[in-house]
């Protein structure tokens, strides 16, 4: 199991939560360290609809099989094809993931402060697509918004954690998408 040691010892952690395969193994080693996280399922980024309803259904499932919490930031794509315009054409891990990165994280940093969290992390900073170095700087960028806010930088991929995810992945038998979410995501990966 690995170890972990929050920012100032805090045990109430708000986790941005992009989907259940993503949130298990992290979740698992949370509680066996004595943290029991909110869910925070900010994701506008998702395409289509069905889509979103389908992984935000899955967080659910896991989030009462472990008697968590589960916040939806509800869904407003418009409002995310707004900010990312300008950036359709940029490759994974462009400018483009940078802005989604903020959007979500800034949108999570928020409902922290306004909800007595002083701590948040993501669940982002397990996949091997994403960049950790956008994900912790959209984080820190977040936080520095919200007075006594704090963006919880943990590389969520190592201590065999990706490992137990895939275990996981088969045990829970979650639905595991194949795209980021995102339309253009989705059209890179099918061209």
């Amino acid at each position: 199991m690995l170890t972990l040691n929050t920012p100032n010892g805090e045990q109430n952690v708000l986790l941005h939560c992009c989907c259940a395969p993503c949130s298990s193994a992290i979740i698992e080693c949370l509680l066996q360290n004595g943290i029991r996280p909110t869910f925070f399922f900010c994701n506008p980024n998702i395409y289509p609809l069905e889509e979103y309803e389908i992984r935000k259904q899955e967080a659910i499932r896991f989030a009462e099989m472990k008697g968590l919490e589960f916040v939806d930031a509800d869904y407003d794509h418009e409002n995310w094809l707004c900010a990312m315009h300008g950036l359709e054409q940029e490759p994974e891990r462009g400018s483009r993931c940078l802005q989604c990165f903020l959007l979500r994280l800034t949108r999570t940093a928020q409902y922290a402060s306004e909800h007595g969290f002083s701590l948040f992390t993501t669940t982002l900073a397990s996949s091997r697509w994403k960049s950790l170095e956008q994900i912790n700087l959209a984080g820190r960028q977040a936080a520095a918004q919200y007075p006594g806010i704090t963006f919880w930088e943990q590389n969520w991929r190592k201590g065999g954690l990706q490992e137990r995810r895939n275990q996981l992945l088969k045990e829970y038998n979650f639905y595991n998408q194949q795209y980021c979410g995102c339309e253009f995501s989705m059209l890179a990966r099918n061209s």
